[in-house]
């Protein structure tokens, strides 16, 4: 990558903020006021999901002092991970890294299947088709992590640092407010919900 300046290199993944679920962790606490996590579940009228869907990507590059930067992209999309959404987030992805003077993503990512569906890859042919023909845009080179490997992929600990961070001990969090939480923990700003109708150029 250091030979490689306009060069971005991505890692991608899903995950799900869950509204009622706790994650493991350990807390510093008085003795006589220790920290409870308490189960929750939605209550009747709630029309919220139980949990939401997120797509973020790690991305990394080298800038003109020859280090590293590091920074992530995150969007909550509407319903679950599927191969339309993916081909818009990573089309989102394109524009930002074209905006930061990229060329090339040299995106890596697990065999999930809207990762390897038909209707991805032949997405990922045809943007790679018209970024050559047009002489401008992002070309995506596309890796397969091993399977079953996701600790070779480094968004998945701030994953799990992510949802310490975000947790609410015991009242039950509105979707809008574990967006707000995640995106203030990630330095993102608040972006629009990514769903199946979001125009792919």
């Amino acid at each position: 990558m250091r030979g490689h300046p306009d060069w971005a290199l991505g890692f991608e993944d899903e995950t799900w903020w869950s509204r009622l679920e706790q994650p493991n962790l350990s807390s510093w606490a008085e003795t006589d006021h220790p920290l409870r996590l308490v189960e929750k579940a939605l209550v009747k009228d709630d029309p919220g999901p139980k949990a939401l869907a997120c797509y973020g990507l790690l991305v990394r590059w080298v800038s003109p002092q020859l280090a590293w930067e590091e920074t992530i992209w995150l969007r909550f999309v509407e319903g679950n991970p599927n191969s339309t959404l993916s081909q818009h987030f990573l089309a989102w992805c394109c524009e930002k890294l074209q905006a930061a003077g990229k060329v090339v993503l040299v995106l890596i990512w697990d065999h999930a299947s809207w990762h390897i569906s038909r209707a991805t890859r032949a997405w990922v042919r045809e943007h790679n088709r018209q970024v050559k023909q047009n002489g401008q845009g992002v070309r995506i080179l596309s890796c397969l992590l091993p399977k079953k490997s996701p600790w070779l992929n480094p968004i998945e600990p701030m994953w799990i640092h992510g949802k310490r961070r975000v947790v609410e001990p015991e009242r039950v969090l509105a979707p809008q407010e574990i967006v707000e939480r995640v995106c203030n923990t990630f330095r993102n700003p608040i972006e629009a919900l990514l769903t199946g109708s979001n125009d792919v150029s």
